[in-house]
């Protein structure tokens, strides 16, 4: 067998980057994987997961696969939607209360915490920069979840991600006031509005 030839075809069908379970699937123990690595043949980026040595790391990919029961949320979901125009230093991720995210994502993501009933709320899939979908939060969802941690974000990016969502064409007004009401934000959310709109 050609791992090689294999893992870039696994590569190219899973964003760039090839998971331990899936090579598995094709054939290549994880004793292949070592020791591709060990020849810089492939490079790993976290336990399970691995890079060609041409290809970028989309990171945001990287982290989605680590768990389903993590959402792209706040600044990461702001700049996913191009809301905000600066990277984030560490991305932030939601996850349902009760649900404890790997300590590689913890090491890597700031993690914010919902009840389990308002977790799927508004959840999407959003493009990262390599062009890979990725699970993130709608606009509206994201506006919310910005004004509940408007202490934690700093008034900047909060007053910044508000303005943009107001000239924004893409606003929904009735389903942002309708999360407003199930994350129970309305009454911070309308103070804000007022001024903006």
């Amino acid at each position: 067998m050609d791992y090689i030839t294999e893992l870039t075809a696994i590569a190219s069908e899973h964003g760039g980057i090839i998971e331990t379970k899936i090579a598995a699937q094709r054939g290549i123990s994880k004793a292949m994987l070592y020791k591709l690595c060990k020849e810089d043949k492939i490079y790993r980026i976290v336990k399970g997961q691995y890079i060609l040595p041409d290809d970028m790391q989309d990171e945001l990919l990287s982290i989605s696969k680590r768990s389903d029961k993590i959402i792209f949320s706040h600044e990461t979901a702001l700049f996913l939607h191009g809301i905000s125009d600066r990277t984030p230093f560490e991305h932030t991720v939601t996850a349902p209360s009760g649900c404890i995210p790997s300590a590689a994502i913890k090491s890597e993501c700031k993690v914010y915490y919902i009840k389990p009933e308002l977790f799927e709320l508004g959840k999407t899939m959003l493009k990262t920069s390599a062009g890979n979908e990725v699970q993130a939060y709608d606009l509206e969802r994201t506006i919310c979840d910005v004004i509940r941690s408007r202490n934690k974000l700093g008034t900047e990016t909060f007053l910044a991600a508000l303005k943009m969502y107001a000239a924004s064409p893409q606003k929904n007004l009735n389903k942002l006031n309708t999360y407003a009401k199930q994350m129970r934000v309305e009454k911070v959310l309308r103070q804000y509005l007022e001024v903006l709109l």
